[in-house]
């Protein structure tokens, strides 16, 4: 099958779909004797990410398949476009997240050994509404845990081919650098305290930010700990009976 003619079909379909298609989707569009195959469809995605070298418009691979997006340089002038401003990412929601995709599979009991609090109900609702985590199986061992992982909506939302492509933790130092990281560009939901099942979401407007992870965060005191969020949006960590001083560490 020509090139050329392969290429205009596979630009055609990918920026009709409105989401990533993977080769077997696009080998799909054609009639079963017609089929070009994998090969010829990297040619011509090859070919096509070549015309739009300098156009404002790429071709990117992630986890679901093949997209067309606009360039990330070009996303602050663009994005004036949209005049609400997406809700922040609250830092436990953010913590949670990156210790999921860092070390799944992981239960949610070794979730909150790693960051010494309680995890919320709420944070955890909230990433698998947005298909960002799911249950992938069961820890063989009393009571079989649920084991979290994160899904390839996960890696299509951060612009990311497979997990290989998170930055390593030796370069993450910071869970205030989390967001520019990974690019975040739209909103998502804050957590709260995570001890009763009737706690309710809150998001905070916020300009857009991008991510990356921090690693383990506790506290010496021995007393049970969890999410709480704050008037203004900001999670805290407090004992479960008693007021914590005024130099509290913030989540």
């Amino acid at each position: 099958m020509d090139i050329v003619y392969l290429k205009r079909i596979v630009e055609g379909a990918l920026l009709a779909a409105g989401n990533p298609l993977n080769l077997n989707q696009l080998n799909s569009l054609f009639p079963p004797d017609e089929q070009p195959g994998h090969g010829p469809l990297r040619e011509a995605l090859a070919a096509l990410d070549a015309d739009l070298a300098d156009r404002a418009v790429e071709l990117k691979e992630v986890g679901s398949g093949f997209r067309l997006q606009i360039r990330s340089d070009l996303m602050p002038a663009i994005s004036q476009l949209w005049t609400e401003k997406p809700p922040r990412y609250s830092r436990a929601l953010l913590e949670t997240l990156a210790i999921i995709a860092y070390r799944q599979p992981i239960t949610r009991g070794e979730i909150e050994q790693i960051r010494g609090v309680s995890v919320s109900s709420n944070i955890l609702r909230t990433l698998q509404e947005r298909d960002w985590i799911k249950v992938i199986g069961h820890r063989d061992v009393p009571g079989r845990p649920e084991l979290i992982g994160t899904t390839k909506a996960f890696l299509d939302y951060f612009n990311l081919k497979s997990l290989d492509e998170l930055p390593t933790l030796a370069e993450i130092k910071d869970i205030d650098n989390l967001e520019p990281e990974l690019e975040l560009h739209h909103p998502a939901s804050e957590g709260e305290k995570s001890d009763s099942d009737e706690d309710h979401e809150k998001e905070d407007a916020a300009p857009k930010s991008g991510e990356q992870l921090s690693g383990p965060d506790t506290e010496g005191s021995g007393d049970e700990q969890a999410d709480e969020e704050t008037p203004d949006g900001e999670a805290e960590r407090q004992p479960a009976a008693t007021q914590e001083p005024e130099d509290q560490r913030s989540n």
